[in-house]
């Protein structure tokens, strides 16, 4: 008897739906709403090509392999329905994955109050408020509104940097790197600047301070040894090519026992004899005496002033608890100059920053209040009994959400200031610290959970544990919402 034809095998791909079927799906109409038509149409095509490329992987593999097993994805191909419901499902957790903001907020529990890669300074609310009030439409940036004509940004600022340094005139730029740069450039341009070799900073990021000298066109001297420089070494180097002498803070580093440096009063006197000016980097930057806060001595923008210094710059977003910009103030034809070289404008500030900075320096003016104004400064200042009370709820919140295989202690320990100011130096603070008590929770696989967390926890692995410092924890309620979410 004659055997009938077998019919052909169906093809692997019949239940995979069209692109236009896809997109006619109701569930796609809230996607769209919510993301936008082009892009949800690029995600539901490349899910289905790659639906397709796995289903042809498969198809080569099982003519080589008649019994190979099939996986569980490759019965959900088996109902169109089912691969239409995947499909979707898909697109909109990689769509929601793509359009969740890439900047989130976080806790910062790692010790560090102004940490370079968690955004340094948090912001006070008067500055807020400022950047709100003209973020939403025009301002008069630069325009004077008692003359009716053009004006010049920086004074909106510049009076009150000079109000608070002594300096005679001031302008500001988008960084302190920024600020170095620009000051170099247009007072030495194709000429010398002596610095002492136990200044010549690399910091975070790789920024190197002989870098930017070459990038500023001038030419580094180098005086002194790594650990003694004195005025002499300065002296000896002057000539006619010379065209500042500078001073710059070490900012994350401090030579300890046999060392000596030239202050800048010194220099400013060496100068003078030579018709020279004096340029302060101070880094990280201060109005304040700190001392009289309990913290840690540091020398202030006056100071320097004071001390004869010429041109000052320092960072707005770490001491001064502002905003990133770069800060210059000091004899006013030098900074008339400054601001007529061209890279200035390539280098100014927004008027939302400028807003910012703004109202920060204006806080500076009632000084009795600033532990309370300034969120840096009442983070810096926070009582170590009150500290060990945010360790203590966050304690408890931690227990009552976390496996029993993770151990949960609070233990004194000490916090860091932060963003290149006084390295060396620390205050006294507690921390929660989280060990795991199987192989299943190692340090690193506890923290790896807190930054997954919707809104992350970072703090930091120190002796096998996650130490969880306290010091710049004050919302407990918000980090109680995150810890609740922590997977079962």
């Amino acid at each position: 008897m004659k055997k009938m034809p077998q019919p052909p095998p169906p093809s692997p791909f019949a239940n995979l739906p069209s692109v236009d079927e896809l997109l006619r799906d109701t569930r796609i109409n809230q996607l769209v709403e919510n993301f936008g038509k082009d892009s949800v149409k690029q995600t539901v095509v490349s899910e289905l090509n790659q639906l397709r490329s796995t289903i042809a992987t498969r198809k080569r593999g099982s003519d080589l392999e008649p019994s190979n097993v099939t996986d569980d994805s490759s019965a959900n191909l088996q109902s169109r329905s089912v691969t239409t419901d995947r499909i979707i499902c898909r697109s909109e957790t990689i769509l929601t994955e793509k359009f969740n903001p890439s900047i989130r907020p976080i806790f910062n529990l790692t010790g560090i109050i102004l940490h370079t890669n968690l955004g340094r300074a948090p912001y006070p609310q008067a500055a807020i408020d400022a950047m709100v009030s003209v973020s939403s439409g025009a301002a008069n940036v630069e325009y004077n509104l008692a003359s009716g004509k053009r004006g010049k940004r920086d004074d909106h600022i510049a009076h009150w940097i000079c109000e608070l340094t002594g300096a005679e005139a001031a302008t500001a730029v988008n960084n302190n790197a920024a600020a170095v740069l620009l000051v170099l450039n247009t007072l030495a341009e194709k000429r010398q600047v002596i610095v002492s070799r136990g200044e010549l900073i690399e910091i975070g990021g790789s920024f190197r301070m002989p870098d930017i000298m070459e990038k500023a066109r001038c030419k580094l001297v180098e005086v002194g040894t790594t650990n003694r420089t004195h005025d002499y070494d300065y002296l000896n180097a002057v000539n006619k090519k010379t065209a500042a002498l500078m001073k710059v803070h070490t900012s994350n580093f401090e030579i300890a026992g046999f060392g000596h440096s030239v202050s800048v009063a010194e220099l400013a006197a060496i100068a003078s004899d030579h018709g020279l000016p004096v340029i302060d980097d101070m880094g990280s930057g201060n109005l304040l005496d700190l001392a009289s806060y309990g913290l840690p001595a540091e020398r202030t923008a006056r100071q320097s002033i004071d001390e004869g210094a010429d041109i000052i710059t320092f960072s707005g977003d770490k001491l001064l608890g502002g905003p990133q910009c770069g800060l210059i103030a000091g004899r006013k034809d030098l900074i008339d100059k400054i601001n007529r070289n061209p890279l200035k404008r390539a280098m100014r500030l927004d008027k939302v920053t400028l807003a910012a900075v703004e109202a920060v320096l204006k806080l500076y003016s009632k000084p009795e209040s600033l532990t309370t104004s300034l969120p840096a400064l009442a983070l810096l200042t926070r009582a170590e009994d009150v500290i060990k009370q945010s360790a203590t709820l966050l304690a408890e919140c931690l227990r009552q959400n976390l496996p029993d295989t993770i151990g949960i202690s609070i233990r004194a320990c000490e916090s860091q200031i932060g963003s290149g100011a006084l390295p060396t130096k620390t205050i006294p603070s507690h921390a929660v610290v989280l060990e795991g008590n199987t192989s299943t929770h190692t340090a690193e696989s506890i923290a790896s959970i807190t930054r997954s967390l919707p809104e992350p926890i970072i703090g930091r692995v120190h002796k096998n544990a996650l130490w969880l410092d306290c010091r710049a924890l004050t919302d407990h309620a918000g980090i109680a919402g995150s810890i609740s979410q922590w997977p079962r």
